[in-house]
Formats: C-alpha cells, structure tokens, sequence
C-alpha cells in the first residue's frame, strides 16, 4: 500500500497543499511548530476519520473556516483508489472513487496506517482507556464490523447508564427494564469481547517474537486481556453471554446505588509482562519504551496478515530517541517493505547513504518544499 498524492485544505496550520509521493521513505523535516505533525496527522485521520491527537474535530479545521477537506490517492494491491473527506461542524462526508459512503465505517479501512509517536508510550504506561482506545482503533481499521457492534454498545451503554439514574433518583427498585438492557448489553459486548481476544492473540504472537529480536532474546513479552470473564468462557459464545448476565445480576445493587455499569467491555484492560514482571508497574522506562515500539511493529505484520498487504508507517518524532545505529536499523528495516513518514527537526543523525528510493521534504509555515 503507498500513498501517492495528498492535498488539504483548511488544515490546521495548512491553507491549501499538494503533496505528492513516489518514495517509500519520506523524511519530513522542519523546525518545531511549522506543521510536521499535522501533514503526519492528515494521512491517520484519511485512514481512520479521527485524530490521534484530539477528541474534537473542531480543532482540524484551520481558524475562521467553515470546513477542511482532504484528499487521498493510494495504490493498493487491487488497484488504485481515491478517498475524499470532508470534516465540518456538521459532521464528516466520506467518498470513495467519488461515491459518498453512507457510513464512516466502510470508508474506514481503505487506507490502513500504523502510527507510533512519542505519547504512544501511554499505552502501556497511561489509563485503561488510553488502551481501550488502542484496541478499538486498531481492530477499526481490520474489521469495519466492529466499529458497528462497538457503536450500537456504547449507544445501550448510554441509555442504561440513564436508566440506572433514573433509578436512583426514582428509588424505583423493581426496575422492570433494566432485564432489556442487559440483554442488550450483553449481545454486543460479547462480541466486542471476542473480538478484542482474537486480535491480542494474533497481536502477542508477532510482538513477542519482535520484542526478543529487539532485546536480543533476553526478554520475553506477555500481553493479557484483563476482563471480568474467564478465557474458557470467551471461546463459547452462548456460555460467555450467560456468564455476562450472571455479573451483571451480581452487580446490580451496586450499580442501582452508583448509577453505572459496572460489568462490560468498557471496563476492561490490557496487560503487559516481560519476563513475567508487569511492565507498567515494574518495567523500566527503557522497557515501557520497548514494549510500545514491539506493540507498533507487532501492528504492522498483523494488518498485512489481516488486509494482505503492509499498511503506511508513520513515525512522528521517534527518531530522537534512538542512536544513529538504532534509527538507520529501524528505517533499514521496513525501506523496502512498508511506506513510511518520519518526522524529524534535523537529518544530521539520519545515515542517509544507508537509505534507498528516499526523500526528503521541508516543511515551514504550512509550506512544504
């Protein structure tokens, strides 16, 4: 998959640009603040109609303009293929090869990106919703259905949240409806559930084996998905929905005195263990940093084993944090195989003689040359 051409508009910092692509690496560079990342960000949000960096989509469109719009052509293994998107205060209008999609969830996936920037390391340092997040945008990308049955969860989530204050407030204790919602409930969370198991399955058998690479075989890396539900259960379909409604008569007191669901995917977290020692408590920064970048590189072989082919890289200010040797290895590694974008303020440090089918982009004042 490569990114041939790429224009915005009312980009953040970005008036109007082309950008137009033949190279597998791509160096961007610029001092801080000129809009390195936000030309990074536009190609995540073509991909997943979201930012990585903002929940508010507001903060996309540049100052006093009513809406950005961006523009994609990509050469994928079928073929080539033009995305359209247009984000607004009134919402977001995606096309493909000039056919408006009705939902989000079919334009997502046509551009597949892995991203790793320096506040991934909260993913394996940061809240359990900073993974929740994780997972639900990485398994978006390769299974559109997902993002469906993770949309109709949080809608029931919501209203049974309300009902459960209303509850509270009422002190209506016979609580008729609250059996409707649960089956709700447990209808789309089980499959959230097994879904969000098969891929950290599939994610911890490439991250291990890339993990003792990068570590030369002295560590071992374990990610566990921590769920209210045993792993026996999740394999069985009509046991774990059993198992769900069970929790959640379980919790039902509490959640009547609480107002909220206490039972449920949207509660759950990943864990992650080197050498049987959990790394967010007891792994060193050098560790935590390791682990996310094993995450990372672990992502790209599972989307071209998922899509079949190798989704676009983006490295966004990472290079610092490596040795010369560190960084050409890493580049080294996926030159060939996998289009990247490395953001950077300076290409002194970049062993340029070791990089082929390379270029190098400058970027200043939303202006690229």
């Amino acid at each position: 998959m490569q990114l041939k051409k790429l224009s915005l508009q009312h980009y953040r910092n970005y008036d109007e640009v082309f950008f137009e692509s033949g190279h597998m690496v791509n160096i961007i560079v610029g001092p801080n603040a000129q809009g390195k990342t936000n030309l990074l960000e536009s190609i995540f949000v073509m991909a997943l109609t979201k930012s990585h960096r903002t929940h508010q989509d507001r903060e996309l469109i540049q100052w006093e303009h009513p809406h950005t719009l961006l523009h994609a052509e990509v050469d994928k293994k079928y073929g080539s293929v033009t995305l359209d998107l247009a984000i607004s205060q009134q919402g977001k209008k995606a096309k493909i090869n000039g056919l408006e999609q009705k939902k989000l969830s079919n334009f997502i996936g046509s551009l597949n990106v892995v991203m790793f920037a320096p506040e991934d390391l909260e993913i394996v340092k940061g809240s359990p919703s900073v993974r929740r997040r994780f997972l639900d945008m990485e398994l978006g990308q390769v299974q559109p259905s997902y993002l469906y049955d993770l949309s109709q969860y949080q809608k029931i989530l919501a209203q049974r949240n309300q009902y459960l204050k209303q509850l509270f407030s009422t002190r209506d204790t016979k609580a008729a409806m609250l059996e409707v919602w649960n089956e709700q409930l447990a209808q789309f969370g089980i499959k959230i559930i097994k879904k969000r198991q098969s891929f950290i399955k599939k994610l911890q058998s490439w991250a291990e084996k890339i993990h003792s690479g990068i570590t030369a075989g002295k560590e071992q890396l374990r990610i566990v998905y921590s769920t209210a539900f045993e792993e026996a259960a999740i394999e069985d379909e009509s046991v774990l929905f059993d198992q769900f409604m069970i929790k959640l008569s379980q919790v039902k007191e509490q959640e009547l005195r609480r107002g909220v669901t206490l039972v449920g995917p949207h509660r759950d977290d990943l864990l992650f263990y080197i050498n049987d020692k959990e790394v967010q408590t007891f792994g060193s920064q050098g560790q935590q940093r390791t682990t996310a970048l094993s995450l990372k590189l672990a992502e790209i072989e599972l989307i071209r084993e998922e899509v079949g082919e190798y989704p676009i890289l983006l490295l966004d200010d990472v290079l610092s944090e490596l040795d010369q040797f560190r960084q050409t290895q890493l580049i080294e590694t996926f030159q060939n195989k996998v289009q990247t974008f490395i953001t950077t303020t300076g290409i002194e440090s970049i062993d340029l003689s070791k990089l082929e089918n390379a270029s190098v982009i400058h970027v200043c004042s939303g202006s690229l040359t």
